[in-house]
């Protein structure tokens, strides 16, 4: 017996069937077949055959235009790094709620080591301290933007925030969310597991 689409991890799939679009989708594969023959689904066929093939990046543009939820193509485990100067209550409060569920967490306190981690770990979300020496908000946005949807993590700024013209600067610089520190141990849990969960789904950040 087949296992169903959220049995399987995808996480790491780079083109898809088909077939397996319309499991990850829930949808027919004659639909699929329809949506990729009209052009609403981009894709290629494999030469000297009528096998059609969608590259990830294509059937994620295709999900986020039919509001179809991406968790099951990202897979249930979270990948975050977390870029800050030790110590620091975020660290505590991430592997806390990674206890809870399918979460690998890595940390890094150096510029260098932050871009080793992004390449090699493709988080799903960064969380970052920027008083980490050499890692600005507004660089780590601007590279982390040039990557299409599936690659592109989603990066939080995590630290003190003197009021709302700074908490609005990091949004225009390029962050996904800000959490301002301190917070409660319960608050900021809160908070992480807000912009942690999977994309696609609600999430607290501001």
């Amino acid at each position: 017996m087949s296992r169903s689409a959220d049995e399987q991890d995808w996480s790491e799939k780079t083109v898809f069937s088909t077939g397996e679009a319309a499991q990850i989708c829930n949808v027919s594969q004659q639909t699929i077949i329809r949506c990729f023959d009209s052009g609403r689904l981009q894709g290629f066929r494999v030469p000297g055959s009528k096998f059609r093939r969608i590259p990830r990046e294509e059937l994620v543009r295709f999900m986020q235009r039919n509001n179809i939820p991406l968790g099951v193509i990202e897979g249930a485990s979270r990948r975050v790094l977390c870029i800050l100067e030790e110590p620091n209550p975020v660290e505590a409060a991430v592997l806390a709620l990674s206890d809870h569920g399918r979460m690998e967490v890595r940390l890094a306190t150096d510029a260098y080591d932050a871009g080793i981690q992004t390449i090699e770990f493709r988080p799903h979300v960064i969380l970052l301290d920027e008083r980490v020496e050499g890692v600005s908000l507004a660089g780590l946005c601007e590279r982390m933007g040039r990557l299409s949807p599936p690659d592109r993590p989603r990066v939080v700024s995590v630290g003190h925030v003197s009021g709302r013209a700074e908490h609005d600067a990091k949004l225009r610089a390029g962050a996904d969310g800000v959490i301002g520190l301190p917070l409660s141990e319960q608050e900021l849990g809160k908070a992480l597991a807000g912009w942690i969960r999977p994309a696609g789904g609600d999430h607290d950040g501001a």
